[in-house]
C-alpha cells in the first residue's frame, strides 16, 4: 500500500537562508496530521528536535512516520565534502535512532549556491553545466557519502534533482544516475523540479523505475514557467509567483504517473510538496487540498 506524506518545505521551512514569518515545528506537524497525511520529512537540521526520544515521541503522539530528511551538499566543490558528509551522518543517526532503518537520506546539490544556476532555472543551456572535473568531485561525493551513511546506519540514500542547482535537466540526472552505483544510490523523483526543468515525469518514472525508492508530488505552472524564462526570473522570483501550484493545476500528468505507479508495484512514500517562501500563502489550505485531489486516485 503507498502511502501519504507531506513535508516541511510546504510551509515555507527550506534549505535556504531566507526572510519572513516561519512556523514552528508543533505546528507545521499539526497542520500535517490535521490535513489527512501519514507521515513527514524532517526538514532542516534544527527544525525538529535532534533528541531520538523527543522526536520519536513527538511523531507518534500524532501518529505520523519519519521517512526521509533532506540533506543539501555542494558536491561540485571537494572541499565541501567532508561537511556535507559529516551533515548526511548527523542526520542519519538521529533518523535510525529515532525511527530505524526505515527513512531515507534524500541527498541533493546545495541548491543555489551557483549564482548563474540560480538566475538560470528551468532554462539551463550547456555552457552552464558542470565541466567533467567537477562532475568527477560532484559524483564523487555523492557515492562516499552514501556509502557512509550505509555502512554506518545501514539507512539508504536517494538524489534528488533540483531546479536552481546543478542536477536539474533530464540530460544531468541521466549521466548522475549513469555515473553512480544503484545498490547505493537511488533517486528521488520529484515530478515538479522534473517538468520545470525541461523534462516529463512520466517518462522519467519509466526510465528510472529502478532507481526510484521516494517520490515527490508537486506541480509546476506552465504559464508561470514561460512567464519565468521570458522575463528572466531566477529560481526564488519563480517560486514567489507561484511555479509550484496546487497538484492537478499545472501541467504534471498526475492521473499518467499515477497510473505508471501502480503498474510498476512501487511501495514506498509519496510526499506531497508545494514549495512556498517563508511567509507565503495559505500552507494548511494548500496542504488539505492537495491531500483532497490525491484521494480520486484512492491514495
Amino acid at each position: 500500500m503507498i502511502k501519504i506524506a507531506n513535508a516541511p518545505c510546504s510551509w515555507g521551512v527550506l534549505e535556504f537562508d531566507l526572510e519572513g514569518e516561519t512556523y514552528s515545528y508543533s505546528r507545521v506537524l499539526d497542520e500535517i496530521k490535521d490535513t489527512g497525511y501519514e507521515g513527514t520529512e524532517f526538514g532542516d537540521w534544527g527544525f525538529m528536535p535532534t533528541e531520538p526520544d523527543r522526536l520519536r515521541d513527538e511523531l507518534q503522539k500524532r501518529g505520523l512516520e519519519l521517512v526521509g530528511a533532506f540533506v543539501p551538499v555542494f558536491f561540485a566543490d571537494p572541499r565541501e565534502h567532508r561537511k556535507g558528509r559529516d551533515l548526511a551522518l548527523k542526520t542519519a543517526r538521529l533518523l535510525h535512532a529515532a525511527a530505524g532503518e526505515a527513512p531515507l537520506i534524500i541527498l541533493a546539490d546545495d541548491n543555489c549556491k551557483d549564482p548563474v544556476r540560480t538566475r538560470h532555472a528551468g532554462r539551463i543551456t550547456q555552457e552552464m553545466q558542470l565541466s567533467q572535473e567537477q562532475w568527477h568531485y560532484f559524483t564523487e561525493g555523492v557515492m562516499s557519502t552514501a556509502k557512509a551513511v550505509r555502512e554506518e546506519t545501514g539507512l539508504q540514500c536517494v538524489f534528488h534533482h533540483h531546479c536552481g542547482g546543478f542536477i536539474e535537466t533530464p540530460a544531468e540526472v541521466e549521466y548522475l544516475m549513469e555515473q553512480t552505483d544503484p545498490e547505493l544510490l537511488g533517486l528521488c523523483l520529484d515530478t515538479g523540479h522534473f517538468l520545470f526543468g525541461g523534462g516529463d515525469p512520466v517518462q522519467a518514472f519509466k526510465t528510472y523505475r529502478s532507481r526510484i525508492r521516494h517520490i515527490h508530488f508537486k506541480d509546476c505552472d506552465l504559464r508561470v514557467r514561460e512567464q519565468a524564462a521570458r522575463e528572466e526570473w531566477d529560481y526564488f522570483q519563480a517560486v514567489r509567483q507561484g511555479i509550484f501550484c496546487p497538484l492537478g493545476e499545472g501541467g504534471v500528468d498526475f492521473p499518467g504517473i499515477v497510473d505508471e505507479i501502480r503498474r510498476s508495484g512501487y511501495r514506498g512514500w509519496i510526499v506531497v510538496e508545494q514549495d512556498v517562501l517563508p511567509g507565503m500563502g495559505a500552507p494548511k489550505l494548500y496542504a488539505r487540498k492537495n491531500r483532497e485531489y490525491l484521494r480520486q486516485f484512492d491514495l
